[in-house]
């Protein structure tokens, strides 16, 4: 799949993999900072991207960040459409400050294949063995 990017900054670091077969492209610091416990914040990343219908971009953790200082991102869905620049909008769950620097991988960018669904308002809804459980419904 080839995928179109435009930098918006020229400091901006390119997305890449870190590994052949890797499905998580590393996204990139264009700052230095010094994000604090339960701070949130949003890093941009000086790029825009075009990708074909049907796919979305998904910002997802680096798994070292949460572990090791309990960094997390906060979502983060691009459909196909958008063409502005991406960000990572993280936060700090652990209880000390985290230093982030130039260049420190921060997040990564997952492309997935989606279905464009088309909703249907109906009276009634098919049974399952789940049915309306909730939190706990397994038991557990």
């Amino acid at each position: 799949m080839r995928i179109k990017i435009k930098k918006l900054n020229q400091a901006a670091t390119t997305p890449s993999y870190a590994h052949p077969g890797d499905v998580g492209l590393d996204l990139y610091s264009l700052e230095d900072y010094l994000l604090k416990p339960s701070e949130r914040r949003i890093f941009f990343l000086g790029f825009a991207l075009e990708f074909h219908e049907g796919y979305a971009a998904i910002v997802k953790d680096k798994g070292s960040l949460p572990k090791n200082a309990g960094i997390h991102t906060m979502g983060g869905v691009y459909d196909a459409g958008y063409r502005g620049e991406y960000n990572v909008n993280l936060i700090n769950l652990g209880s000390e400050p985290y230093q982030i620097h130039k260049g420190d991988k921060i997040a990564q960018l997952v492309i997935f294949p989606v279905a464009i669904a088309e909703l249907e308002e109906a009276d009634g809804l098919g049974t399952t063995s789940r049915g309306e459980g909730r939190f706990g419904s397994t038991g557990k």
